[in-house]
């Protein structure tokens, strides 16, 4: 691959090209793949034009990042089936947020459902769970959704737990991001047979992280994230983002999860529209490293009331899978209904 374009963007920001500098003096030797440093370029250049922040602040996020890409490509950071953020001798949170928020207009973002914030935060003060059932957008949702409730909700925000895919933390330029959430790390299903070899290998491992997901709601006082559909909303034919459905034995798992803690466990629905910022591609690929698309804009988060687990529709299939199926839809529903509402 040629990497003359590097050379030539050097030239055309020649005021302003530490970053430039850095990555082909890292390409130079061999620190970073050629894969990864061709994304990297790329999305600096989006991240330059989206943001409306000093050129500088620019530079320094983008040599920071560079160096924390570097150093997962020669030294892969090994995450555990529960992650908790790194804060210690370098502040990943700190540096996610201070990543995303530059690219959210947050004067003209919203926060919808405080309500139902305050009932999460007294159940978690009484050793209760919250499991949030939500819809997927941006590579940025654990950023942005902490970003807007850091200041009313900063417990909900330092607690939250999100179930993630292993591509964010197997991807190099994933993984800076990644380090500074809470984490419980599983693999996708519509990744699991990538390769097949190793279906059972990954199986064993969503296994133990399902285990240590169990371990956390009896203990109590544990928040967690999911997005049921598995993956990132993406927009139709028509291009029209839609809401992705959610998967029925996903959500069931959690339900029983649930029953068996010692704890009681209460579910909500939670929308987001968050997609103008850090989208995903268009088509899903199997193989690792996808480019970054980066806009600037307002998100919009919306809590919604309980979900009844039990009474979601006025008769029920008597066929426990058709139910499962009932309950998976009614629960996608009240997302998309809300999600419906921010247009």
């Amino acid at each position: 691959m040629n990497f003359n374009f590097i050379q030539q963007s050097m030239e055309k920001n020649s005021k302003s090209n530490a970053f430039l500098e850095q990555l082909q003096l890292a390409i130079n030797q061999n620190l970073i793949p050629k894969k990864s440093a061709t994304i990297l370029h790329g999305f600096y250049i989006e991240y330059k034009a989206a943001t409306l922040q000093a050129s500088e602040k620019t530079e320094q996020i983008f040599l920071t990042f560079l160096e924390l890409v570097i150093l997962q490509c020669t030294s892969p950071f090994a995450f555990s089936h529960y992650h908790q953020r790194l804060r210690k001798d370098f502040d990943y949170h700190k540096f996610a947020l201070d990543f995303v928020r530059p690219l959210i207009d947050i004067p003209s973002s919203s926060l919808k459902g405080e309500l139902y914030l305050e009932e999460m935060n007294s159940h978690l003060k009484n050793k209760g769970n919250i499991v949030l059932f939500a819809n997927h957008q941006s590579e940025g949702d654990p950023q942005m959704i902490n970003i807007l409730l850091e200041k009313k909700f900063p417990k909900i925000a330092e607690d939250l737990i999100f179930v993630a895919g292993d591509r964010v933390i197997s991807d190099p330029l994933a993984v800076p991001l990644s380090l500074g959430c809470n984490l419980l790390c599983i693999y996708s299903k519509r990744y699991i047979d990538n390769p097949p070899e190793l279906k059972m290998k990954k199986q064993l491992h969503n296994k133990k992280t399902m285990d240590t997901m169990s371990c956390l709601l009896k203990k109590g006082g544990t928040i967690i994230y999911v997005a049921p559909s598995g993956g990132r909303d993406r927009s139709n034919n028509e291009g029209v983002i839609e809401v992705a459905d959610f998967d029925p034995p996903s959500i069931e798992m959690f339900y029983l999860m649930a029953k068996r803690s010692l704890h009681p466990t209460h579910f909500y629905p939670l929308a987001l529209k968050t997609y103008a910022i850090l989208p995903p591609p268009k088509a899903i690929q199997v193989e690792l490293g996808e480019s970054r698309t980066v806009g600037y804009g307002p998100i919009q988060i919306a809590f919604g009331p309980e979900i009844d687990m039990e009474n979601y529709a006025l008769k029920k299939s008597s066929d426990k899978h058709a139910r499962r199926k009932e309950r998976a839809e009614f629960i996608c529903n009240l997302v998309r209904k809300m999600y419906d509402g921010f247009i």
